[in-house]
């Protein structure tokens, strides 16, 4: 009887135990989130601080000035932009700049839109500068921070599919540059599951930076051009044709050549 007692105090104690291991996750977790929360808080906090700084608009432009969720809104807010952007030229720029990071940092949706603007405000070579270059710090800060906060994350809300991609990047550890380029330019990975995963699974950030910076230029080229004719687009669909779409196929192949040639030379050496 006092065996049988003994083994039920062991079996209370483990089922203690395990149910403490099991809520020790949820809390890092719940932390996790918390303080990402509060980096966000800080960061809306700034743009509304920008905004504020902002010339006086006129009571019908202050509706146009958030952020472009569709065609109509890149539209309305070229508009206002185009007004004061040559009495304001680089607190545009400025605002422009922050916001894109912003929308990258935190893997939020519209800048597709921005990108489309910034054909509309900027001559080209600035246009694909300036996306490119947001874009890459936008997803090396999403990258910083999901390698501070967001291991627990995605190992608790995305586990299966970082678990797929992880394999995909073992897999090509020898080219990882060209791999993300490659990422970059096809849509088979969305841009935010690349800059929330990449620093889970072991992606260095040499490879990340550089390969988002090279990356999202051809689909930004895309974006750009669209944005020299924004007033006759009518949805997203307009965005790409049959040209743009070959155009990508033809860079998303290039991107893979070195990893080819490196590997009939590999063939041939052995």
């Amino acid at each position: 009887m006092a065996a049988q007692n003994s083994y039920s105090s062991k079996d209370i104690g483990l089922n203690n135990v395990d149910h403490h291991t099991e809520k020790k996750p949820v809390q890092s977790t719940r932390k996790a989130i918390l303080i990402l929360v509060g980096i966000f808080a800080l960061s809306v906090s700034g743009l509304f601080y920008l905004y504020t700084c902002f010339p006086e608009l006129e009571e019908h432009e202050k509706q146009y000035v958030k952020l472009p969720m569709d065609i109509e809104d890149a539209k309305n807010l070229g508009k206002v932009l185009a007004n004061y952007k040559e009495r304001y030229y680089f607190t545009v720029l400025l605002a422009y700049f922050l916001t894109y990071i912003f929308l990258q940092s935190f893997a939020i949706p519209g800048s597709i839109f921005l990108s489309i603007l910034s054909g509309f405000l900027y001559p080209f070579p600035l246009a694909i500068f300036l996306v490119c270059t947001c874009s890459a710090l936008g997803a090396s800060f999403c990258y910083l921070l999901s390698s501070q906060l967001g291991r627990k994350i995605v190992r608790r809300y995305f586990p299966e599919r970082a678990a797929q991609w992880s394999r995909q990047v073992n897999k090509h550890q020898d080219h990882l540059l060209n791999y993300i380029i490659f990422l970059r330019i096809t849509p088979f990975l969305p841009n935010w599951f690349i800059n929330i995963t990449s620093p889970v699974i072991g992606v260095p950030a040499y490879p990340f930076i550089f390969g988002t910076f090279l990356g999202v230029a051809p689909p930004s080229f895309v974006m750009i051009q669209a944005g020299t004719t924004l007033h006759e687009l009518t949805s997203s669909a307009d965005i790409y044709s049959m040209n743009s779409i070959f155009m990508l196929c033809m860079m998303a192949s290039v991107s893979l050549l070195p990893i080819l040639f490196k590997r009939k030379l590999q063939e041939k050496l052995e």
